[in-house]
């Protein structure tokens, strides 16, 4: 066995079951065992399979327990409908047996850095005499409005309409708040044992020390605020960017050939890519009615259509309208399944991306200087995130209907053209080009990660005593 001596410190990694969580802790993890700390990344098989073997990393393995209601063998929130989440966050809840044992046996682990809905995971930690991190993988702006751990158990905000408003603590200029259709769209997630905004508070009362996925330069008054709001202390982390795609790499991978030489015959900056991530759903209706926006727009584009259910049970050849691929064939590529996306971001022609709001994909488009089209989806944060985005003129929203989140062809049609190529758009992309080095570059990017790193190599030693 690895003698004490050969490290700094073992930190332990545990992230929630989604990859848009498991990959920025493992990136943090990285960062962390190249500064000489003994790392073991904590999570279910199928989860740590989707990740790249290192050698500087230990993956810790535990079966996911199964409970009623969750499909067999599923791990990941990518595998499920919205309303069957629960199920895996009460399946994850039973990995606290697990993960005592391993800390416990493990002797020397002086810090775990972990996720918001294992929120008993302090209550572990302090016990054992180990540090606890509670890592966001979110916006600053969205944990100052969700506010301290007191609103979040409070009784002020009990339904959905209580989420639409600004919350007063805001002490500076801000129009963040959920749509109805979004809050209630993320009610049907939360696991009614524990719901999302207790496992917050208890997250936020019981850690040491939180991290962010963002930095003071794009989120000042939010960073300030939160750190007010929990009265601990608050880091910035960073983007944690990911490397420029290799040359020999892309020239190899068949898939990206085809999207290149698609992409190499269209004007720069004229191409919309569209995405929604691997979890986001929308009805039949609504992909017909963007798909019909899309195609008014008169734009090129490339637009990623998942292989899994867009609607639970139905992945329908009418998922969009029928002769809609031959129409646009001249300007229009539908790509079925996974693609490059940081490849695709970073093609000179692609001038916008509309996406779905999800954080990570918002700092891949960003790291690139590409200007948003904003359609959030009805779960999580991602609304939050929108109107953050919106706000700072970083990209602009497609309106939507409040109660319903509706929205018509024409809507899409005309924020397409005015974000990509429209007169009155230019200086939402030229806000998107100004913060590229803010997001992208790694060097700016990991000084927050040095200070993070310092944080955790000069932070008290903390007294154990057995379980």
């Amino acid at each position: 066995m690895e003698k004490k001596d050969n490290y700094k410190l073992h930190i332990a990694i545990f992230p929630w079951l989604a990859y848009g969580h498991v990959k920025p802790f493992f990136e943090v993890s990285k960062f962390l065992a190249r500064k000489g700390h003994k790392i073991s990344f904590i999570s279910t098989p199928k989860n740590l399979q989707r990740l790249p073997k290192h050698p500087l990393i230990n993956f810790v393995s535990f079966p996911l327990p199964h409970v009623d209601g969750l499909p067999q063998g599923t791990e990941s929130t990518s595998e499920l409908p919205i309303h069957k989440v629960p199920f895996l966050k009460k399946a994850y809840d039973q990995l606290a047996p697990s993960l005592t044992q391993f800390l416990n046996d493990s002797n020397d682990v002086k810090w775990i850095v972990h996720d918001v809905i294992c929120h008993w995971v302090p209550r572990v930690t302090s016990q054992l005499g180990i540090n606890s991190v509670y890592f966001s993988i979110t916006t600053a702006t969205t944990l100052a409005f969700f506010g301290p751990p007191s609103e979040l158990l409070g009784s002020r905000r009990q339904r959905p309409e209580d989420f639409t408003v600004v919350p007063e603590w805001f002490d500076f200029e801000c129009d963040v708040a959920f749509r109805l259709f979004e809050v209630t769209g993320h009610w049907k997630c939360m696991d009614e044992g524990a719901n999302d905004f207790e496992r917050l508070a208890e997250t936020i009362q019981g850690c040491d020390l939180v991290i962010l996925r963002t930095s003071p330069e794009f989120e000042p008054d939010s960073l300030s605020l939160v750190s007010k709001l929990y009265g601990k202390p608050v880091l910035p982390i960073g983007f944690l960017p990911s490397s420029p795609p290799d040359i020999h790499d892309m020239e190899r991978d068949e898939k990206w050939k085809g999207l290149k030489e698609w992409l190499d015959g269209k004007v720069e900056n004229s191409v919309v890519y569209i995405a929604f991530g691997t979890e986001v759903s929308l009805t039949r209706d609504l992909m017909h009615e963007l798909a019909y926006g899309i195609e008014k727009s008169g734009l090129p584009f490339i637009w990623i259509i998942n292989d899994r259910p867009l609607v639970e049970g139905t992945l329908g050849l009418d998922i969009i309208p029928p002769g809609f691929e031959t129409r646009v064939s001249d300007r229009g590529l539908v790509w079925r399944g996974w693609a490059p996306q940081l490849n695709i971001l970073a093609h000179r022609s692609v001038g916008g991306f509309l996406t779905h709001c999800g954080w990570f994909s918002v700092i891949e488009a960003l790291g690139f200087g590409k200007p948003l089209i904003l359609l959030a989806g009805a779960s999580a944060d991602l609304g939050l995130i929108s109107r953050m985005l919106h706000m700072k003129r970083v990209g602009l929203e497609i309106p939507r209907d409040d109660k319903t989140g509706s929205f018509t062809s024409e809507s899409v049609s005309e924020l397409m053209r005015r974000v990509v190529v429209g007169e009155e758009g230019e200086s939402v992309r030229a806000n998107a080009r100004a913060v590229r080095d803010i997001f992208g570059d790694v060097d700016v990017n990991n000084k927050w990660l040095e200070d993070f790193n310092l944080c955790l190599e000069t932070w008290p030693v903390r007294k154990s005593r057995p379980l």
